[in-house]
């Protein structure tokens, strides 16, 4: 699974990009970004409050419950206001 951080939540994690391989209870967003979270103190600062990070699976905007799967690109990125 190919993961893709953009703005601050890049530069909380570290990097750009990185390939994971979750385990398999992992099966949506919202398990990746708790299994995320647990991997170092990095990951753990991006995602501290869940609510200000959105998600696409394979460039779709998807919520907490979207399903994810192993292949799939997720990126995580803060919320975007326009004008």
């Amino acid at each position: 699974m190919r993961i893709v951080y953009f703005a601050w939540v890049r530069q909380r994690v570290g990097t750009a990009e990185e390939e994971v391989s979750p385990p398999p209870e992992v099966r949506d967003v919202g398990g990746l970004v708790r299994w995320l979270s647990a991997l170092d103190e990095r990951h753990a600062a991006a995602f501290a409050n869940p609510r200000l990070v959105r998600a696409a699976v394979n460039q779709d905007f998807a919520g907490p419950d979207h399903p994810v799967r192993p292949g799939d690109e997720v990126a995580f990125f803060p919320p975007v206001t326009g004008g």
